[in-house]
């Protein structure tokens, strides 16, 4: 019998659809649904005839294990409780997106236990199991009803093409899934990235989405120095910290970033685009560092989420930041911890900004010597 087919682009109510998959994937039939990347067929990671059924679509066998998608980042903790460094900044920051992350399952407290013995061996195969938080609103919401995670594979035959629109999982699966939830062409039309990640570093199995060079930047560790203006203290910050850290790393600050460490500043009221302070700059020049090409930005919450550390030059700046990103508060510190502010040297002669470096390098000093920095290698997967 041919699938159901929901138009959902054409449904008064998007939730009626959802329902309708909640309700297929609780009696342990097999859906397509669309994501950001193709279309997926999947089934609920508790029901084991259905992945059964989801996994016999490829006649060849599947490369690799079959995906488990999850509601959140957070949620990756309960599949592997002891996330490599990179692995968490992949999911903070991928997650929901195009990322699926390839991680160890060697870990008896993983929930991963707790599923069906015939869905463990589909989706932890070699001590590996493969995780993706989808960015699509509707699959999210699936997820958000179920119990469980869902497996999921790409809606196609062995070797067949991609499955772009739900009349292409028609033509490749037909009578073989039970609903397809139609929305069109997929926003990307290609694959999740696909990243195996381990305490040493990553391997990109397949490139996808994102590129082996936007991947590597997604897993570099980052620092975010704060004031208010991001024209006086925290240029000057960033500054400083490159070089300590460039120092400490043993190459040059130009090369800072290809190992793996990124460092940037913002202000809390902060214009975009406008220049470091005369003063600012000169104090530099006198230590060898170059900040002219400087350009002030605001706080985005792309940045917050991003960063690993967060040092702002005074409490108020942690507080404002605490108060708009609850969630960053493990990463937000005070330069100083506790010895002080760090005053706004704007306005003031040239010696208050030298005297304000001075004081955010001594502090600096401190942090330099006891951060944990990647030493995270990328492997060539040949892909």
């Amino acid at each position: 019998m041919a699938p159901l087919v929901i138009d959902t682009t054409a449904a008064d109510d998007p939730r009626d659809a959802v329902h309708r998959a909640v309700q297929a994937l609780v009696e342990g039939k097999v859906v397509a649904l669309p994501t950001e990347t193709v279309y997926i067929a999947a089934a609920s990671a508790l029901c084991a005839p259905a992945v059964q059924r989801l996994t016999s679509l490829r006649a060849g066998g599947l490369e690799g294990p079959a995906t488990l998608a999850v509601r959140s980042a957070l949620d990756v903790l309960d599949y592997v409780p002891q996330l490599p460094p990179v692995g968490e900044r992949l999911a903070r920051r991928c997650w929901p997106g195009p990322v699926t992350l390839e991680l160890a399952d060697a870990q008896p407290e993983s929930v991963v236990q707790r599923l069906p013995e015939s869905v463990r061996d589909v989706v932890a195969r070699d001590g590996q199991i493969r995780l993706r938080v989808p960015a699509h609103e509707m699959v999210l919401s699936i997820l958000r009803l179920l119990a469980g995670p869902l497996v999921m594979i790409g809606a196609r035959r062995t070797d067949g093409a991609d499955s772009i629109t739900g009349h292409d999982v028609v033509q490749s699966l037909g009578r073989d899934v039970d609903l397809v939830l139609d929305e069109g062409r997929s926003k990307f039309a290609q694959r999740s990235s696909i990243v195996r990640v381990d305490e040493s570093g990553f391997e990109v199995l397949r490139p996808g989405v994102f590129s082996e060079s936007n991947l590597r930047r997604l897993a570099s560790w980052m620092a975010v120095l704060v004031c208010t203006g991001n024209t006086c203290r925290s240029p000057m910050a960033e500054g400083l910290l490159r070089k300590r850290l460039a120092d400490r790393l043993g190459v040059p600050v130009t090369q800072l970033e290809d190992q793996g460490v990124v460092v940037a500043s913002a202000g809390i009221s902060a214009a975009p685009g406008g220049r470091a302070a005369e003063e600012a700059m000169s104090v530099m020049r006198e230590r060898k560092l170059d900040i002219s090409a400087h350009e002030s930005q605001p706080l985005l919450d792309r940045t917050v989420r991003f960063a690993d550390l967060i040092l702002t030059m005074t409490r108020s700046h942690r507080d404002a930041i605490l108060t708009h990103w609850p969630e960053a508060e493990p990463r937000t510190h005070v330069l100083s911890r506790g010895r002080g502010d760090v005053a706004d040297p704007i306005g003031g002669p040239i010696d208050l900004y030298r005297r304000c470096a001075e004081q955010i390098d001594e502090y600096l000093a401190s942090w330099v010597d006891e951060l944990k920095l990647p030493a995270f290698v990328v492997r060539n997967a040949g892909c």
